[in-house]
């Protein structure tokens, strides 16, 4: 169950922030963002080593996009495509009204449930797909700040968002103009915030369990509104709190 946390202000020179953890197998062989697609130069994304497509992604005109699974639909299904290729597939798009449009009409029964989320300095969108073989649903990410994970956005019965979204709300927000690679400090410490004793380490924003599932790695992503400005977008590779953020190369 990965975590994606979106703020927007559309009025704003950031206009939307996002912060994303994600929840895998830590055995499942993925690289961190880069150019990692030769048929897709203008893309930079995670790669997912066992299947080719990528969880969390941006592209050279500013789109986002990023994949989560529905509740209890972990892992491949033979004969089922990989949800990762949803995110590719959005990225080969301009705009995220665009990209939401053509994925809205993806084919149902071709994979497992997933959300996805599509952005960029104007619009985002969640796309939802909650039974197999069903259609994709399209709705609007409303201004301000949303969370999903597993079931839909800003679902108050998501353990995660229950307990999660109210302190992002109230936190200090990441300026990434503020020094070197903006001030994200807050929004780190609530990345990284694990279950407490008795707590169910599956509802923290850091999933670390004694086996094989947890958080493997985590991002922050500014898109900017002067579109003469490069995007942001910082990594990274481990557990939010004990892994350092380092700026992924956009150029």
């Amino acid at each position: 169950m990965c975590s994606v946390v979106i703020l927007r202000r559309p009025d704003r020179p950031w206009p939307l922030i996002l912060a994303a953890n994600r929840d895998e197998l830590w055995s499942r062989a993925s690289r961190p963002p880069a150019r990692h697609w030769d048929d897709r130069p203008e893309l930079v994304a995670g790669l997912d080593e066992e299947a080719g497509g990528s969880w969390l992604g941006i592209n050279d005109w500013g789109v986002l996009a990023s994949v989560l699974n529905r509740e209890g639909t972990l892992g491949p299904t033979a004969g089922k495509r990989s949800r990762g290729e949803l995110v590719l597939d959005a990225l080969d798009h301009a705009d995220a009204k665009a990209a939401a449009e053509a994925l809205r009409h993806v084919d149902g029964s071709a994979f497992r449930p997933f959300n996805l989320i599509i952005a960029d300095n104007r619009d985002a969108f969640w796309l939802r797909h909650e039974i197999e073989g069903d259609h994709v649903t399209v709705v609007p990410v409303p201004a301000g700040l949303s969370m999903i994970a597993s079931r839909d956005l800003n679902d108050p019965n998501t353990p995660r968002i229950a307990r999660y979204r109210h302190l992002f709300e109230q936190s200090t927000v990441p300026d990434p103009d503020k020094g070197p690679t903006g001030d994200w400090s807050d929004w780190e410490l609530l990345l990284g915030a694990r279950a407490g004793k008795g707590q169910d380490p599956r509802a923290a924003m850091c999933v670390v369990t004694e086996g094989d599932y947890g958080t493997v790695s985590s991002s922050f992503i500014a898109l900017p509104a002067d579109i003469g400005r490069r995007p942001v977008w910082l990594h990274a590779e481990g557990r939010p709190g004990e892994t350092p953020f380092y700026p992924v190369a956009l150029d």
